[in-house]
């Protein structure tokens, strides 16, 4: 049974204490699963785009981010991929489904194996008793919540795995033996010392033989050092105080060192940020890195000349996005009317029917599409084509709107009868 689950921005919270309703801004719902893997119920904090609910676009499938400590990192990345997809005609990263998975025990779940290192000694009959569950979390993750996400989202294929600390450590356990389990793999200050740095040894021992092409992972790697110290320097400490970083930069100089394995990597040290403040730029980073071959950049020329450039631009871009992310990215319904319809503002008439044409193409389904090709048609005074568009928009969803365009066209295309003397 679905709960549904008001996220509210910060903003709003000091308006509850007021006596009338307010309306509220919903970012998210929370959904749950009945776990037989893991013998519990997992709640999970789920974000599908506000496209998907738009009147009048097509139905839209999404890429989906899987994000460890749901409840600390939801917020801040749903509003992030917001941003970077959508807001201000941004087409960094698209927009994507974000799910949440809030701790139910942490040091259990994101642990691969049993063992602390630096943990105090003392603190191990608690809290380290039932670390190591991490595999099981896993195997939650790929035979339950993926497939439970499938059935009853708008997914696409590609899936994003995103951790930090002892997440990090999980999205790195995941990477080096469920390769093919994700697209692309984000490890934020990953927790390398776990386990006296057992993940590490275990990954100088698999990743030169591995193969991970068509695979993506960022690793942000924040600032731990005491006073004085580099990043060239803390290599030589001892210490068990730099343990955490120095098992971050041996991950980092292993990774760049196997370039044959095809696996696309990025690591970024941010010396400005501690293990607490780097998720949220080094997220940022990551989104940028992983979709690189997904940012369309266009040009004044792009808007200027009057032919068909731009929506083979656009054509080429989304064909060589597709390429690489493996699956089918399509230009987005709504940039493409846009882009026609301010086209046909500039009588630019050879552009927009291009960019038209591309969309119902697109999107044969869109009652929206063939409603908009059908004012392009109106525009350049084609009554017959616009009819036959906005008839074809009909047919697909009944809306008044374009109901009334088309009985006034019909209406001027009717001679008046005469009245006979």
């Amino acid at each position: 049974m679905k709960k549904w689950f008001l996220l509210t921005l910060s903003v709003l919270l000091p308006l509850l204490t007021r006596s009338q309703s307010t309306k509220q801004i919903v970012i998210g719902q929370i959904d749950s699963l009945d776990s037989k893997i893991l013998q519990e119920k997992r709640k999970l904090w789920v974000h599908v785009p506000d496209s998907y609910r738009q009147e009048g676009a097509s139905k839209r499938r999404y890429p989906v981010v899987y994000l460890l400590d749901g409840e600390s990192h939801f917020r801040s990345v749903v509003g992030m991929i917001h941003q970077l997809s959508t807001a201000n005609g941004n087409t960094i990263c698209p927009e994507m489904i974000v799910v949440g998975i809030p701790n139910t025990n942490r040091l259990r779940d994101l642990t691969p194996t049993p063992g602390g290192g630096m943990i105090p000694s003392a603190a191990d009959s608690t809290r380290l008793k039932n670390s190591g569950g991490g595999e099981k979390f896993t195997a939650f993750i790929e035979g339950e919540l993926i497939p439970h996400m499938d059935s009853l989202y708008p997914t696409e294929p590609y899936k994003v795995f995103i951790g930090h600390s002892l997440g990090g450590l999980m999205v790195i356990n995941t990477l080096i033996h469920h390769p093919n389990l994700f697209n692309a793999y984000v490890a934020i200050d990953p927790s390398m010392w776990w386990a006296n740095q057992k993940l590490l040894h275990t990954a100088k021992q698999v990743i030169a033989s591995q193969t991970y092409a068509g695979k993506a992972l960022f690793v942000g790697i924040a600032n731990t050092m005491e006073s004085g110290m580099d990043t060239l320097g803390v290599q030589a400490d001892t210490s068990g105080s730099t343990q955490h970083i120095r098992s971050i930069l041996a991950l980092n100089r292993l990774l760049k060192a196997n370039g044959q394995t095809g696996l696309r990597y990025q690591g970024k040290y941010y010396g400005l940020d501690d293990h607490s403040s780097v998720p949220l730029i080094a997220e940022y980073d990551a989104l940028h890195f992983i979709f690189a071959s997904y940012r369309l950049k266009l040009t004044d020329q792009d808007y200027e000349e009057d032919n068909t450039g731009l929506a083979d631009k656009l054509t080429t871009h989304f064909r060589a996005a597709t390429r690489q992310l493996g699956y089918q990215v399509k230009p987005p319904e709504s940039l493409v009317n846009e882009l026609g319809s301010f086209m046909v503002s500039q009588k630019k008439f050879t552009k927009a029917e291009s960019l038209f044409k591309l969309n119902v193409a697109t999107y044969p389904a869109s009652f929206n599409a063939y409603d908009s090709y059908g004012d392009y048609f109106m525009a350049k005074k084609d009554t017959l084509s616009a009819i036959t568009n906005f008839q074809k928009s009909l047919s697909l969803k009944e809306t008044p709107a374009t109901r009334k365009k088309l009985t006034a066209l019909l209406n001027r295309a009717t001679p008046a009868p005469t009245t006979k003397k």
